[in-house]
């Protein structure tokens, strides 16, 4: 698992730094104003919709794939993938037809706030956005599929093209009209479908008609995906909260959480995604196998990796919100106000970063041994929680405030995942998990100081942004070194790893 999320990690880290290019693009052009909190909207709501169903499907087509092949053969996994696909079909025509009759009610839903010339930019941009959701279905199967057929690195290379073409849509508006940025983001759903099909192809995907909603196999699936879809019914609900007292609060304060929510989601991408999607086939195929112990021992190992890469990033986020955000927005449309604005909303995001990514990774624990509902109980706790502290917070920190409330509310969800998950599988290691994530915690603190001070010594013969990469590549290094010096368990593994993976490319 660890080095083909090392592989995934690289690959990711390409793909996220040309989704901060892309948003830099539209930061520089659109700054925090109106047009980009249209925009933004527009591509909220598709996702919003859809994520009910594309969740559900990554959740639950992973086990009933790999139990349909186990028990029948590929042949039927085939024709269970194209059952799916044609259902999926008629799912998103209903919802596209609906969307294009109730546009300005659904926008005013989700941005509240939203008036005149903003309003109406938001209502054109989401008709436009609402056709993508055809792409997005069949890439909420393909992608899945690819990594049941142990193929991780296409489904996260699909990032690039997406990336590419959003920006060139960007660019392409800024000289001719504001709706070509509509049309780019429909555009980079069909570019990453006209690349994944072919190897889904390549890994004997044939498309052929069935289309069966009495299919017992997708009975089964839906029982699997229906607590999952409703946890993330529940969870959008955040969203929903979030955009729409972010409309109240200030002009372009979506766009504000929006562009410190990426800067977070990049350490999710970047670290906890890739070991989450190594992961999940791996433990749903232990599951099926009843290998309890393997279960706990990947999920454990997971837990370990992810608190040894997002608590020094949690530490870097937190001291240098503000230099990190003039960094990569401070030019252009994006003014002192967006940055204040991005950089309160940065900070508090980052409180709850290991929250964020821990929670993943019990999740999917949960899914693996077909425990959906567990989650969703979980997840209807912590939006009741994220709901009244965003009401709370807002109004003595305004932005900053929901996201603190996100933050707060993913710590306590992902502590009660902690309590259900060991009295569902009993021990999985929490005594070495806490031994390690204290050493690892003590590294960073360390860095973090080193850096800060670093900083503030750098910064007077260096300008600001040479200062803050020299600080964070030298608290960087002083991190690394330190969790060599303190033998933790899962870095002394990683590296004999990736030892034996140099030493038999040189054989």
């Amino acid at each position: 698992m660890k080095q083909t999320a090392i592989i995934l990690m690289i690959i990711t880290v390409g793909s996220k730094i040309l989704g901060f290019a892309r948003e830099i693009v539209l930061s520089y052009f659109y700054g925090a104003s109106n047009i980009s909190d249209a925009y933004l909207i527009s591509q909220t709501i598709p996702l919003v919709i859809f994520s009910f169903i594309s969740v559900g499907i990554s959740t639950g087509y992973i086990p009933m794939y790999s139990k349909i092949v186990k028990e029948h053969d590929l042949e039927a996994g085939n024709e269970y993938t194209n059952n799916l696909i044609n259902v999926l079909m008629i799912i998103s025509t209903v919802i596209v037809v609906i969307g294009l009759i109730f546009t300005e009610p659904i926008v005013k839903l989700f941005a509240a706030g939203f008036t005149g010339e903003t309003l109406a930019l938001a209502v054109r941009f989401t008709k436009i956005s609402l056709i993508g959701m055809y792409f997005s279905a069949m890439l909420a199967v393909f992608r899945p599929f690819l990594q049941l057929k142990d193929n991780y690195v296409v489904p996260e290379i699909l990032g690039f093209p997406m990336n590419i073409v959003v920006i060139l849509a960007i660019i392409i508006s800024s000289k001719t009209d504001p709706f070509v940025l509509a049309f780019g983001s429909v555009a980079s759903l069909l570019a990453q479908f006209l690349i994944i099909y072919p190897f889904a192809r390549k890994k004997g995907y044939r498309y052929q008609f069935k289309l069966d909603f009495r299919d017992p196999q997708m009975i089964n699936m839906a029982v699997i995906a229906l607590p999952v879809i409703l946890g993330v019914s529940v969870n959008q609900i955040n969203v929903l909260v979030d955009r729409t007292l972010a409309s109240g609060i200030a002009v372009g304060g979506i766009s504000a959480l929006n562009y410190a929510n990426r800067l977070n989601g990049f350490v999710q991408g970047l670290f906890v995604t890739s070991i989450a999607t190594v992961m999940y086939p791996m433990i749903s195929k232990m599951a099926a196998d009843n290998n309890l112990d393997g279960l706990k021992s990947s999920v454990a190992e997971a837990i370990s990796l992810v608190n040894l890469l997002v608590i020094p990033a949690t530490i870097g986020a937190m001291i240098f919100a503000e230099p990190i955000v003039k960094l990569l927005f401070g030019r252009g449309a994006f003014d002192q106000t967006a940055i204040s604005m991005t950089a309160s909303a940065l900070f508090f995001y980052s409180f709850g970063m290991l929250g964020f990514g821990l929670r993943e990774i019990l999740s999917r624990a949960f899914y693996s041994v077909q425990d959906t509902k567990t989650p969703v109980i979980n997840a209807s706790i912590a939006v009741g929680i994220n709901i009244v502290l965003n009401l709370i917070f807002s109004r003595f920190l305004g932005i900053g405030g929901l996201a603190l409330a996100t933050s707060i509310a993913a710590i306590v969800g992902t502590l009660l995942l902690f309590i259900s998950f060991r009295k569902k599988i009993g021990a999985f290691g929490l005594r070495e998990i806490t031994i390690s994530t204290g050493k690892i915690l003590a590294a960073a603190l360390m860095m973090g100081v080193v850096a800060k001070v670093g900083h503030h010594l750098l910064a007077k013969y260096l300008s600001s942004n040479l200062a803050l990469l020299v600080a964070i590549a030298l608290g960087a290094g002083v991190y690394f070194v330190l969790i060599l010096m303190m033998r933790i368990k899962e870095v002394d593994s990683l590296i004999a790893a990736l030892k034996r993976r140099f030493g038999q490319q040189q054989g």
